[in-house]
């Protein structure tokens, strides 16, 4: 292994790289290969070539499709297509509309809904209705083409109609084409006409019942409306009742304008109570302090007391002009005295009353103030209880105004409604009806004709390409080149019309122009390389048996001989020799009685078959060719051949079979590697020829071998061509104005 890893890395092109062979820097022996690990790949010529091969499969491929489609087109019965155009409406009369007005507007009419109403189109309920129209004669010529059909044909009207109907959506517009598909044409454009008149029916029916079901709502809903206005009304009644409220307002306006009466005297008592007060506060002030009630005004200003004041003091100058003339016991003194002490219990007296007075105004101004305060606080109670029974009375009044509102609204939207839905609009119209149509639509000849050329071709190719695809026997030169790995020096087209024998010498007897110009190619491609050039012993192989290595043996070997070399034939294919048969010769001496029996060389060699051209055989079957062909005498056997020829040819058995060639290897000079054509799989080739490769021994190239020339121009069109013909047929037109010499 270190051995074969060490030869890689020295891998290495030959200076004469022309010829398509490569060396190893160190030690001995060929290899085939580039410098590159990938080699060209297929390109479309490849492609082209192995349709060319195969063109019978694109033919028969081709054939079968189109009869089929043939056949097809004319077993078919005629359909006629119908169609009618149906344009969606954006306006349109909505019959209920809780928030706002009854009438047509102008609605949003997006994709959505456009896309809606075609589902509605499409549904099985207008599919149904459409049903129900086709009666009596119409329903028998409806269903006449499928009474006779297969198990697998729609049984109903529903189901032929669900599977002939179609509806298409114009593009860019609110128009909707519906169309249907029948045997009939006249049924054709009945049914599409039956189809958009139920569309629009059928569109028309469903918001009249939903008008009628708006109707019916309102009318109950209306009712429990009436119901609802009823019970408020009667728990307002039975409210006044319980409060003895005749009339909420009057009494609130009655109690209002108590309330600011009381008001009124409250603020005038109060103030009659603080002057009263005030005066009485002075006096028990003044009364405190010890000071006179005299000094006080509301007290002297009272006419009484300012009069007995007068009188005192008038009495109280009296006795003081009375003390001067008269004593203290002097009766006008004594009676001046008296006066005066009567005007003084007089003015006391005076004084008293004129408190009492003030006293009892204050404490009646208090007790009315207190009687006022007390009405007013009554008065503002009631007035709280009153607006609290308002507040719930308003609750009740306004929940019976809305009820009576929204009772008087549904009894209008119940009239709106009953006179909108006798008068419903469609959302929809025919734009076109559907006509009696003139041509099928189907089988559409044209286009099963065209499906059946593509659809032929198609299969022929594929057929074709994976026919090729699992062929994997070697053909072309780039299976011989590229996979398995060899030069291709020559190729030998298909002899059909000679025997075994006759091809072993058909370069002898030039029986075959064009297989002599072969090897003679084959001839010149070995001598323009060096080293094939100087090579004495050349082996033949091949991958299995029949791929005709004794057949390439012998032709190189007379075509060697026939240049003027000495050229020396050994059969080495000691198990099953066929050099003799192939050249009508004996074989009872030969390389066996060499080696085994050391029989003299010139006696198992038989010599002169042509000129300049021997044969040694193999002298019968060898139990042990092995052991044989890896003697001593085997290799001594060689050198002899080496002594006596320019040219030694070994024809070996094939290297897929046994090993025998692999062991005369390291004894021949190169190796030529034989390919019949269309035989070996490119695998095991691949796997031999590198076998060979890696025994170190030059291995020139390969023979193609028996290639068909019908195919010839297909892979080889450079070696072989009409244009060629002259120069391989000495009975050709241009040959025969020259006379042969």
């Amino acid at each position: 292994m270190a051995k074969d890893n060490q030869n890689q890395d020295n891998f290495k092109k030959s200076p004469d790289s022309s010829s398509g062979y490569y060396y190893y820097d160190e030690g001995y022996g060929y290899g085939y290969g580039g410098e590159s690990s990938s080699g060209p790949q297929k390109g479309i010529k490849d492609y082209l070539v192995i349709l060319r091969e195969r063109i019978w499969y694109v033919l028969i491929g081709f054939l079968v499709v189109f009869s089929l489609a043939i056949v097809y087109t004319l077993t078919q019965t005629p359909i006629y297509r119908a169609t009618a155009t149906v344009n969606i409406l954006r306006q349109e009369a909505k019959p209920v509309n809780m928030m706002g007005d009854i009438g047509d507007e102008i609605r949003i009419f997006s994709t959505e809904d456009f896309n809606t109403q075609v589902q509605i189109l499409s549904s099985g309920r207008i599919i149904e209705r459409v049903a129900e129209r086709i009666t009596g004669e119409e329903m028998r010529r409806f269903m006449a083409p499928y009474e006779k059909g297969g198990a697998g044909d729609p049984l109903t009207p529903i189901e032929v109609l669900g599977r002939n109907r179609s509806v298409a959506p114009i593009r860019m517009s609110l128009v909707v084409g519906v169309s249907y598909s029948h045997p009939d044409r006249e049924i054709a454009a009945r049914v599409a006409n039956y189809f958009a008149e139920e569309y629009i029916d059928s569109n028309l029916r469903t918001r009249i019942e939903e008008s009628m079901r708006t109707v019916e709502d309102l009318q109950s809903r209306a009712e429990q409306q009436r119901q609802k206005v009823e019970e408020v009304e009667f728990r307002i009644q039975a409210y006044r009742e319980r409060e003895g409220l005749v009339s909420l307002d009057r009494d609130r306006d009655i109690a209002t304008e108590r309330l600011r009466r009381l008001n009124m005297m409250s603020a005038e008592i109060g103030q009659q109570f603080s002057e009263a007060e005030t005066s009485y506060l002075t006096i028990q002030r003044f009364k405190e302090q010890g000071r006179p009630l005299t000094d006080l005004g509301l007290i002297s200003g009272q006419p009484l007391v300012s009069e007995l004041q007068s009188r005192l003091s008038v009495q109280r100058i009296q006795v003081a002009n009375l003390s001067e003339r008269y004593r203290d016991r002097h009766p006008q003194m004594i009676q001046a005295r008296q006066a005066l002490e009567q005007a003084q219990k007089e003015l006391d007296g005076a004084i008293n009353s004129a408190v009492s007075k003030i006293v009892a105004g204050y404490e009646a101004a208090k007790r009315n103030l207190e009687q006022v305060n007390l009405s007013l606080a009554q008065q503002e109670e009631e007035m709280l209880r009153m607006s609290r029974l308002a507040v719930e009375f308003d609750n009740l009044e306004r929940e019976a105004s809305v009820n009576q509102q929204l009772y008087m609204y549904l009894v209008g939207r119940m009239r709106d409604t009953a006179i909108s839905s006798s008068i419903e609009t469609p959302s929809a119209r025919i734009v076109d009806r559907a006509s009696v149509p003139i041509r099928p639509v189907s089988p559409n000849v044209t286009l099963n004709l065209a499906m059946g050329v593509i659809g032929g071709l198609g299969l022929g190719f594929g057929v074709a390409f994976f026919v090729a695809f699992i062929d994997d026997r070697v053909k072309t030169a780039f299976d011989i080149e590229n996979v398995v790995g060899l030069t291709l020096l020559g190729i030998v087209p298909e002899i059909k019309k000679l025997s075994a024998q006759q091809k072993a010498r058909v370069v002898i007897n030039e029986l075959d122009r064009q297989v002599v110009e072969s090897f003679r190619t084959l001839h010149s491609s070995l001598k323009l390389n060096n080293e094939s050039k100087f090579a004495q012993c050349m082996l033949v192989t091949s991958s299995v048996p029949g791929e005709g290595k004794t057949f390439t043996s012998t032709n190189l070997a007379t075509t060697f001989s026939s240049h003027g070399e000495r050229t020396l034939i050994i059969d080495c294919d000691l198990r099953m020799p066929n050099v003799h048969k192939s050249l009508e010769l004996e074989n009872k001496a030969g390389v066996i009685d060499y080696c085994v029996q050391e029989t003299p060389f010139d006696e198992i060699v038989q010599k002169d078959i042509s000129p300049n051209l021997d044969v040694l055989s193999t002298g019968g079957r060898a139990k042990n060719p092995t052991q044989i062909l890896s003697s001593k005498n085997f290799e001594k056997l060689v050198a002899e051949a080496r002594r006596r020829y320019d040219r030694i040819i070994f024809d070996t058995p094939p290297l897929a079979a046994v090993s025998d060639a692999l062991i005369i290897l390291p004894l021949v000079d190169g190796v030529l590697f034989t390919i019949k054509f269309n035989k070996v799989k490119r695998k095991a080739a691949k796997l031999n020829a590198r076998r060979l490769m890696e025994s170190n021994v030059p291995v020139f190239g390969a023979v193609l071998n028996n290639l068909n020339l019908s195919v010839s121009q297909y892979y080889y069109a450079q070696y072989y061509d009409k244009s060629y013909y002259d120069y391989y047929s000495p009975k050709s037109k241009k040959a025969a104005e020259e006379p042969l010499r």
